[in-house]
């Protein structure tokens, strides 16, 4: 038997006691194994990481949500508390960015950290002071949250391990969390769908299996890619779509909010698996999805018309232009203006000023980041 990872050996007894097992079942052990899943034993994004997301180009991303959530909650008539939900926190860098942008709506601010992986989360507070959840969220209000003494100025953070458990006015934002849920896999045959699942070869290797797929996904299979050829795939994004259906349920005021890369089904069917279904590794393009299990992310493009079956989204756009709808162009002159105020002094200011700039271009730039999408759904719709 090849050398193996601890996932690799728990997916190994798994087979062996029930058989192939399903894809999601597969990427779940890989991403989320309790003890060696990669976003549990050291997986990250940042530069030290495997992967670069918007909020870890630079505070500009954060500032310009900050923006956004200002505006929401204007729109909602400023609701105290009003709730946001950073759905697949990681360490907290975009909250850290939203904190340092002084929101308007701050005073009324309740920050939730949603975040699965424990060892990601028990960062939460290396940078934020952190209240008990208790206290911060819907029924029992503000009155006993005092984070600046009596009364309070500061948002108030809290870190769970999953989404709350009540009803809230406010954002639920979801910044490329939805391609890190398991999916099941399927492959077009001549006369049906067939499921990917995952077995051992003689050798003891991880291998995919095609069985007939089960009615219900075979139906789904043809709801989503009628027309895909022979020997397409397409991946089965369950997971995403209970996710949405629990945000939209959550949010009683307020919208939720999903940024990925996203296409739809038959886009994804006419491509090879190859191009959306994707590792990485300290970043770079990691091996094939069955190789190195738990050591590499597995990520999958969102098919937002399989998420539109929970409900159509209301809005629908790429990053860029979100971006620039909450005024990334004003704050990008904003520090253009402080460094050339600053430029002969060379401090901290001036020096942050000037790389709003450079991290415009990044999160702007349509064949990168600002060609992600932009999904909002609005409660009540």
């Amino acid at each position: 038997m090849p050398a193996s990872s601890p996932v690799e050996r728990e997916v190994r007894a798994r087979i062996d006691r029930y058989g192939p097992l399903p894809f999601d079942d597969v990427i779940e052990l890989a991403l989320y194994d309790p003890d060696h899943g990669f976003y549990t034993s050291g997986g990250l994004a940042g530069r030290r990481g495997d992967f670069i997301t918007s909020p870890e180009v630079g505070p500009l991303f954060g500032a310009v949500v900050a923006e956004a959530l200002d505006r929401w909650w204007e729109e909602l008539g400023r609701p105290d508390p009003f709730v946001v939900v950073d759905a697949g926190a990681g360490v907290g860098t975009l909250a850290i960015a939203v904190r340092a942008a002084s929101p308007r709506c701050g005073a009324s601010l309740t920050y939730v950290l949603v975040e699965r992986s424990a060892a990601l989360r028990a960062r939460h507070g290396d940078h934020l002071e952190l209240t008990v959840p208790q206290l911060a969220l819907p029924p029992a209000g503000r009155a006993a949250v005092g984070a600046c003494g009596e009364g309070r100025f500061e948002p108030v953070f809290i870190s769970l391990a999953e989404l709350p458990a009540v009803g809230i006015e406010g954002v639920v934002i979801a910044n490329e969390l939805l391609d890190n849920l398991p999916f099941k896999l399927l492959e077009r045959g001549r006369d049906r769908w067939a499921e990917v699942r995952v077995g051992v070869d003689p050798q003891g290797r991880l291998v995919e299996v095609l069985i007939p797929a089960e009615p219900r996904l075979a139906r789904l299979g043809e709801r989503f890619a009628p027309e895909a050829p022979v020997g397409a795939r397409i991946p089965l994004q369950l997971a995403a779509s209970r996710w949405l259906r629990e945000a939209l349920t959550l949010v009683e005021r307020g919208r939720v909010v999903v940024l990925d890369y996203a296409s739809d089904t038959p886009s994804l069917a006419r491509r090879s698996q190859d191009s959306w279904l994707r590792t990485f590794r300290g970043h770079q393009r990691g091996g094939p999805p069955l190789e190195r299990l738990g050591s590499q992310d597995v990520t999958c493009e969102v098919a937002v018309d399989q998420l539109a079956q929970v409900h159509p989204p209301e809005v629908v756009r790429d990053q860029a232009a979100f971006l620039r709808a909450h005024d990334i162009d004003e704050l990008v002159e904003e520090g253009r203006r402080t460094w050339h105020q600053r430029a002969h002094i060379g401090d901290l200011a001036a020096l942050r000023a000037r790389s709003r700039v450079r991290e415009a271009e990044a999160l702007l730039d349509p064949t990168g980041l600002g060609g992600f999408q932009v999904l909002e759904w609005k409660r009540p719709p």
